[in-house]
């Protein structure tokens, strides 16, 4: 009989709409973002704790589990000198070497005939840490990547050149360039070896470090005094070729570059710098390399420090995926934002607390009269509140009904309907409850004597004027509410009764005539009986089961409520986390 008011329905949207948020400054955007990002930190320390915890782990155990890696270095700085004169008298001074020069002798150091030269003088072939390694996940990856795309060779290969060293000039190629795949062992740990050696400049200069990295200290100081010795030999070698093509060189001249030659092959071949000074090898050795002490690879601590950030970076991934995928009612302005209606209260589990868990389920169910201070007692007074505010235009002489409905069962509507009419009574207003789920609500530890005699089914079933309904009434913590059950225990009259009969209005109008009626509705997915009861409310409320009840299964009852014609005032959140 109570007709809909949509004024009503705008009025408590706009006095209790939460989603409006207040406009931030445009300038403020990134302190905003950080402190979103601190917040969303502190809401789940446990689990950014949990995820740095893990990636520190992860990290530490591969770090401690990759082999290490020494690297050696030596260093020689390019001295070109002036041919020697036909006289056999070296020009004084000293060529110009410019920078393209420079950029040139760093390509023939690079060079694969310089490097196949130190790699078989060493002996390199059948080192083991250059022979096959097992595959890596990277290359799997790359494998598959390329399977996938059905990737041509070319183009495979121009995306893999860019991962090694791609210099290039006066026509040598580069060892790291070398791209192709191996034919054999040879060309395999030749391929190892070069990438494990490096040329560099130091910045501008005309110093050019030589380093290689081995698992071995030693064999990592031999491969760079014997890449530095070989450079000479290649210096030394064509001067000695020109020397011996000349017609007025001297003899003094032949020997002495012609030691220098000795002398460098020896020095490549064993790993060592060569044992006399060679100036025609157009540069001066400043530098060995020696067995390091330490290694140079991995690095524990920043692996560790890595593992740490990424871990973080994970959390924070996961937390985010999680809330974006993850729809359940958490909290009240989401809820209000996603159905588009206020939110009129947030309760805490009445079960939860200890003191609660040994007493009967009449008990936990009293919390608010039995504990009048708790955060559960204290949220129902809100939630009162809030109703008697929403429906502030309906209220009047008589009492109003409020009917709170659920899409499943086990939401805590009945506890919910309890609580309220346990509230109100205690303010001095008698109070008679609707409610579909009766077994869950005894008022009376006194047994089943207690219970209503009669149900809304059977009076509707028994056509019973409003005045022959009996009412149960609750002793003790019950004390002055009239309760009466939605459903019969005779199944058959549950499923031939129809609860849009205007019977039921009367009722529920007799019922409000002695003052405010609660309807306990069952789960709006069971059955259109929810629907059919709704419409004999002035205002229905939605109740929604933090970390259980999703925003879609709120609209869908938001949505089939509006459609049997029901005044939807709000929602509330039911067993949230405090």
């Amino acid at each position: 009989m109570t007709q809909n008011n949509p004024s009503l329905l705008e009025r408590s949207s706009r006095l209790w709409r939460l989603d409006d948020a207040p406009v931030e400054n445009p300038n403020e955007g990134p302190v905003a973002l950080l402190r979103s990002m601190s917040m969303l930190a502190l809401q789940h320390k446990t689990k950014l704790i949990l995820c740095t915890a893990v990636g520190i782990g992860l990290a530490a155990f591969h770090a401690h589990s990759l082999p290490r890696i020494y690297t050696a270095t030596a260093s020689l700085l390019l001295e070109p000198r002036r041919p020697t004169a036909a006289s056999g008298q070296d020009a004084s001074g000293t060529q110009n070497l410019d920078l393209n020069r420079a950029d040139s002798e760093l390509q023939i150091i690079r060079s694969e005939r310089l490097l196949s030269a130190v790699f078989d003088s060493l002996h390199l072939e059948n080192s083991p840490e250059l022979g096959p390694q097992p595959p890596r996940m990277t290359d799997f990856f790359v494998s598959n990547v390329r399977h996938i795309l059905n990737m041509s060779e070319a183009e495979f290969g121009a995306v893999t050149s860019e991962t090694g060293k791609t210099a290039r000039s006066d026509g040598v190629a580069a060892a790291s360039d070398i791209a192709a795949p191996p034919t054999d062992a040879r060309q395999a740990a030749f391929q190892n070896f070069a990438q494990r050696l490096d040329v560099r400049r130091v910045g501008q200069s005309y110093v050019m470090e030589i380093s290689y990295s081995s698992s071995d200290p030693v064999l990592a100081a031999r491969v760079a005094n014997a890449a530095v010795s070989g450079y000479i030999l290649q210096a030394v070698s064509f001067k000695a070729q020109m020397a011996q093509a000349g017609t007025e060189v001297l003899q003094w001249r032949l020997d002495a570059l012609a030691s220098q030659v000795d002398a460098a092959t020896n020095a490549m071949k064993q790993g060592k710098l060569p044992a006399i000074p060679t100036p025609d090898g157009d540069a001066r050795i400043i530098g060995a390399a020696l067995p390091p002490l330490s290694p140079s690879a991995p690095r524990p601590s920043l692996i560790t420090a890595l593992g740490g950030v990424l871990g973080l970076l994970a959390g924070f991934s996961m937390i985010g995926l999680n809330l974006a995928l993850d729809r359940k009612v958490r909290n009240a302005k989401d809820l209000a934002r996603d159905t588009g209606i206020p939110c009129l209260g947030t309760l805490p589990d009445a079960a939860s607390r200890v003191d609660l868990r040994r007493g009967s389920h009449n008990r936990r169910t009293s919390v608010v009269v039995n504990l009048p201070g708790s955060a559960y007692a204290v949220a129902i007074r809100d939630l009162r509140t809030s109703i008697e505010i929403a429906c502030s235009a309906i209220r009047n002489e008589r009492g109003i009904v409020i009917a709170i409905a659920g899409w499943e069962a086990g939401t805590g509507v009945s506890t919910l309907c309890l609580s309220l009419a346990q509230f109100i009574s205690r303010s001095g207003r008698h109070t008679t409850l609707f409610n579909a789920e009766m077994g869950q609500i005894d008022l009376s530890d006194d047994g089943p004597d207690a219970l209503p005699t009669t149900s809304l089914a059977d009076a509707l079933v028994a056509d019973m004027r409003p005045e022959q309904v009996i009412f149960g009434n609750g002793r003790g913590d019950g004390d002055g509410i009239a309760v009466l059950p939605i459903h019969s225990a005779n199944a058959l009259t549950n499923l031939y009764v129809d609860f849009r009969d205007r019977r039921v209005a009367r009722i529920v109008e007799a019922a409000r005539s002695r003052g405010d009626v609660l309807l306990g509705l069952p789960s709006v997915s069971g059955s259109t009986d929810a629907q059919a009861l709704a419409i004999h409310a002035d205002a229905v409320l939605i109740v929604a089961s933090a970390g259980r009840t999703t925003t879609e299964q709120i609209n869908d009852t938001l949505q089939q409520l509006r459609r049997s014609g029901a005044n939807v005032i709000g929602t509330v959140i039911n067993r949230a986390k405090v």
